[in-house]
């Protein structure tokens, strides 16, 4: 506000991580240009539908009575009102409208979430056709913005030092200054992973650990397989989240959970899954419907646990008891987790943290452990690599705000989900991993150990917490001189299948050992092992390959540290 007021600039472009109070500082603004009669009316572009009526709210609080039903082609509105909202969709139709209405009155334009004039070439065209002769634009955003090749309307963009034009914001507030500030809570990310098994188009069945590194095709297969209503995998981690969201309201009473799916045939079965776990039933809110919108905000208003969502809880959807996620979907591009992840983090009172449980995915655990990395947009940049933080994101952001079903067979190649099974693989908290020994079993002590944390901890003690609970069962499951001495069944002795889990799990174990040991991440050191021994991914590894891969591991661990 103040560098606002100082520099009193036409454009201002401020970014905001998600639950940092945008909306509250540009409402503010709005008033004061308002009371110096600097402006004369208020223009706020939202990305949806859902967003014009939750400014239009907000806006009312603040003393601005905001229009949410006006169109572009509507002409005049009431003279109650001293603004209105369109999404951005309505300004492409017809800037022309837009532009006469801006032209008439000193207007101030509220950009909410900016990058989406970049979602459309006709988008950007519109909305600076439109709002060209505004007097004043404040623009906003809260999550990282698209590598594309279109200029986002009134933002300055500036050469980095490899002389590729990045956007230049006016004021920065990222995630950890938030948080040191107290205004947004902390995130303790569960990762869960597990075997899974499916058969392909070909007839061919494949199983795998959810977490390993695999090819692009067969993690999302194993992705898929876990997120399958009818498999083992999914119910358990929505009842492990359960017992979280049971744990975190002994200190939040209205604490919610928000389960967010891909399809909503997915969506209607896990909210099946959860009447079953609570025997309360949830509230579903699925994308195309009318109701959709009024369905979140009683779920804001009321003290029910649980809301299961299809992309309609996504960026500036406001429902602050929201404690307790679930990543059910496919969908993981780093645009739609931060969008996602941002509907936790709005803190109400000290102490409150978010718990979010994802399927280990390297993809997934990258995007968690990265929460912190401010990024701007950079026009022109080559992507030569599909794992690329910034690549290209369309297709996937067009089917996360879609009205339509994302998962139709088109989009996916045809497979089979034949089994799953879920074990507590780690908790990621602050950028460091935390977790026990082995494989985890879910509804273990081992596992309570993380699911049981208080619900209102500060920072550091949650540190120190996980830190203590970690080294206390590391000391409880030592081996005695007994059990050390006990003889192990010879491996040859079963079968193949068998053989090969068996030494998968060793692999597995061996390598989160190593993490433990020297902070690589696993996928790091799956990559190196195959480089260094040869031979495909773990998942379809022979018993030959497997060995030596856990050789080599042994091998690593027994040189001097240096």
């Amino acid at each position: 506000m103040e560098q606002y007021f100082s520099e009193q600039p036409r454009d201002f472009l401020a970014v905001a991580t998600p639950g940092a109070g945008k909306t509250t500082f540009a409402l503010s603004v709005a008033a004061e240009l308002l009371g110096r009669r600097i402006i004369d009316r208020v223009t706020v572009v939202a990305p949806t539908e859902h967003l014009k009526t939750q400014w239009a709210q907000a806006a009312e609080r603040a003393g601005i009575p905001i229009d949410p039903a006006y169109a572009a082609g509507k002409g005049r509105t009431s003279q109650d009102y001293v603004g209105i909202a369109v999404t951005y969709a309505g300004v492409a139709v017809n800037p022309l409208a837009m532009r006469i209405r801006t032209e008439r009155f000193k207007t101030l334009v509220i950009l909410d979430e900016v990058h989406h004039a970049g979602d459309a070439l006709s988008w950007g065209e519109g909305v600076r056709e439109a709002f060209q002769p505004a007097t004043r634009r404040l623009a906003l955003t809260g999550t990282p913005f698209r590598s594309d090749v279109n200029p986002i309307p009134f933002v300055t963009y500036a050469p980095g030092p490899d002389g590729i034009p990045r956007s230049a914001a006016d004021y920065t507030y990222g995630y950890s200054h938030a948080l040191a500030d107290h205004v947004v809570r902390p995130v303790l990310f569960l990762a869960y992973s597990g075997e899974m098994s499916w058969r392909t188009r070909a007839g061919d069945e494949i199983a795998a650990r959810l977490g390993e590194p695999l090819t692009k095709d067969l993690t999302n297969q194993a992705l898929r397989t876990a997120l399958d209503p009818e498999g083992s995998w999914i119910p358990s981690v929505l009842a492990a989240a359960d017992k979280r969201l049971s744990e975190v309201r002994r200190h939040v009473p209205d604490a919610g959970g928000l389960v967010i799916a891909t399809d909503q045939d997915s969506a209607r079965a896990y909210a099946k899954t959860l009447r079953q776990i609570t025997g309360e039933s949830p509230t579903v809110v699925l994308s195309d419907e009318k109701a959709a919108s009024k369905k979140i905000s009683a779920f804001a208003a009321d003290e029910s646990r649980w809301m299961v969502a299809v992309r309609m809880v996504s960026e500036g959807v406001d429902v602050p008891r929201l404690a307790v996620g679930v990543w059910a979907t496919t969908t993981s591009t780093p645009l739609f987790f931060a969008q996602a992840v941002g509907r936790f983090v709005r803190a109400r009172t000290r102490g409150e943290m978010a718990s979010i449980f994802l399927p280990s995915v390297p993809r997934l655990l990258t995007y968690a452990s990265e929460m912190e990395v401010e990024r701007d947009h950079v026009l022109g940049r080559t992507i030569t690599d599909e794992d690329d933080l910034f690549a290209a994101e369309d297709d996937l952001l067009a089917q996360a705000n879609a009205g339509e079903s994302a998962s139709s067979d088109e989009q996916f190649l045809p497979f089979e989900a034949l089994g799953s099974e879920a074990r507590f693989d780690h908790v990621l908290y602050d950028g460091a991993t935390f977790g026990h020994e082995g494989e985890v079993q879910v509804g273990s002590e081992e596992e309570m150990d993380f699911l049981g944390i208080p619900g209102l901890l500060e920072p550091g003690q949650m540190r120190d917490l996980l830190r203590q609970r970690q080294s206390d069962r590391a000391r409880k499951q030592k081996p005695t001189a007994a059990a050390a001495a006990a003889p192990v069944p010879s491996i040859e002795q079963v079968s193949t299948h068998e053989q090969l889990a068996v030494l998968r799990r060793e692999l597995n174990g061996l390598v989160a050992a190593w993490f433990h040991r020297t902070g690589q991440a696993h996928g790091i050191t799956h990559s190196a092992l195959r480089k260094e021994c040869g031979g495909p991914a773990a998942a379809i590894a022979n018993a030959e390959q497997l060995r030596a891969r856990i050789d080599r591991v042994r091998e690593w661990a027994a040189r001097k540290s240096g």
